[in-house]
């Protein structure tokens, strides 16, 4: 099946579990005419289709996220949940999520804050402290995304994807999604120590730090990885990037661009093993 008609697919699926009205037909997205301030994010190379998308619902609400996707794919493609910062999301997480559809995923970018998006850092914590105080709505938000992309773009294999805020929920979403999620890559996320919820994991885990970050000092990612790797033998790859500090990909003061190249290379290549691999022949 076309990509074409998957997305009318998800669309109208969407609608049945929804009292909005249908999201707009997908059309071919002209690349963005300035680069992201991401890591390497530059303008899509390939023609995407894009939407406004509601992949679920609460009691009162919709949740509505982004989604991208290489227009031209004959069949079903690997998928991505994309997870904003504490910013929310913006523009500039639609356009990371543009540029991981570029490299041939479906790209749903979900929304934790309700349609919130934060210009201050007062602001930004008010909307991350209220995520904090109910979780679980943010694990259904995400358990929802997965479900979307599993039943209605067919993804053969689905991973998880954070920046800081959104790294925390990349890792949560494995822990609450043990056996469905194939891959979780964390920039700068929370660490998570707790010993009975890390033996749940069983999908590679790649986590990008900075040796400078003041906000989660190498020390504890030392610490995680010794965890992680030899104390739990997980498949988990926890790099340490030097001189490198917490926002090293993100846009703002600490945004480092050759770090943040490189950050996104090692991404690739990871997603790229675990989510674009072919099933090993039997």
């Amino acid at each position: 099946m076309a990509l074409a008609a998957i997305a009318a697919a998800m669309s109208l699926a969407a609608c049945e579990r929804s009292s909005v009205p249908p999201p707009a037909a997908p059309a071919p997205a002209a690349p963005p005419t300035a680069a992201p301030t991401r890591a390497a994010a530059a303008p899509a190379s390939v023609a995407l289709l894009e939407q406004e998308l509601a992949y679920g619902e609460t009691k009162n609400r919709n949740l509505v996220g982004f989604l991208a996707m290489p227009a031209d794919a004959a069949e079903p493609l690997p998928a991505l949940i994309v997870i904003h910062e504490w910013w929310g999301l913006n523009d500039e997480m639609k356009a990371v999520t543009r540029r991981l559809a570029s490299e041939g995923y479906v790209a749903l970018a979900v929304d934790l804050f309700g349609g919130a998006t934060a210009k201050t850092p007062a602001q930004a914590e008010k909307l991350m402290t209220d995520v904090f105080a109910d979780p679980e709505a943010a694990r259904v938000n995400l358990r929802q995304a997965y479900d979307y992309l599993d039943k209605y773009a067919f993804a053969p294999r689905i991973g998880s994807i954070g920046w800081s805020f959104g790294g925390g929920w990349s890792l949560e979403a494995v822990l609450q999604l043990p056996d469905q999620l194939d891959a979780a890559v964390m920039f700068y996320g929370p660490l998570q120590t707790d010993v009975a919820k890390l033996q749940s994991i069983n999908v590679p885990i790649l986590g990008l730090y900075g040796a400078l970050d003041e906000t989660i000092p190498e020390r504890d990612t030392l610490a995680f990885r010794a965890l992680l790797t030899s104390q739990l033998h997980k498949n988990a790859k926890i790099l340490i990037y030097p001189k490198a500090k917490h926002a090293f990909a993100s846009a703002g003061a600490d945004y480092d661009p050759e770090i943040a190249a490189r950050a996104w290379t090692d991404t690739l290549a990871f997603l790229g093993e675990n989510l674009k691999r072919k099933p090993a022949q039997p």
